[in-house]
């Protein structure tokens, strides 16, 4: 849309200037803190599934020391409840992992060995684990959904909405420079016009 070249448009255009200018320097720092975050939450989840594969892998070995592996079944332990509560991170509502609740088969404590109780323990911590970690995803999901149309902002202020406001205040200031000079060269010619009408109205 053509810009009207008034003192009004020029006046509302500096005004939009400033509020770009203003805004601009908020949207950069919410952009730098999701890009902060999101980077700490990855390395978190990362932290977690690394301790949860070196659980497993320990897990695995302790059950095979005791030459038992078929007396344990995954499915002992079943997830009951997954407690998540809801934080937020630069205006960003997310999932925030609280703890998991587990239910245990009900096995003969005559016909079972001894340790299946901490084997089942052992699982429940590999399993709180994964879960923790799921929960950290879903986190940086939803911060890179925002990081997104944060950047497409910056990006529209920086590169659309800042350039072409001080493009049309100078274009509008141009113009209206044009038109004084142009008034007070009517002026003048109107004045020599009218000098000259009075010289020739004496003679």
């Amino acid at each position: 849309m053509p810009v009207k070249l008034t003192k009004n448009e020029l006046k509302s255009q500096k005004e939009s200037l400033k509020r770009f200018l203003r805004y601009l320097p908020t949207l950069q720092l919410k952009k730098q803190q999701l890009q902060t975050e999101i980077r700490t939450i990855e390395a978190r989840a990362a932290q977690l599934r690394t301790e949860r594969d070196r659980l497993n892998r320990a897990f695995e070995s302790w059950i095979a020391v005791f030459g038992e592996a078929e007396a344990f079944d995954p499915d002992t332990v079943q997830i009951m409840e997954t407690r998540v509560s809801t934080g937020n991170i630069a205006g960003v509502s997310i999932p925030v992992f609280e703890g998991a609740e587990f239910s245990r088969a009900e096995y003969d404590l005559y016909e079972k060995p001894l340790w299946l109780d901490t084997a089942s323990e052992k699982l429940e911590r590999v399993l709180e684990l994964d879960l923790e970690a799921r929960v950290l995803d879903r986190q940086v999901e939803l911060l890179q959904k925002e990081l997104r149309i944060t950047t497409q902002r910056v990006n529209l202020f920086e590169k659309v909405k800042i350039p072409e406001t001080r493009g049309n205040i100078k274009k509008i200031t141009v113009y209206l420079g044009d038109q004084q000079v142009a008034a007070v060269v009517r002026g003048k010619i109107s004045k020599k016009n009218l000098e000259r009408v009075i010289e020739e109205g004496r003679q």
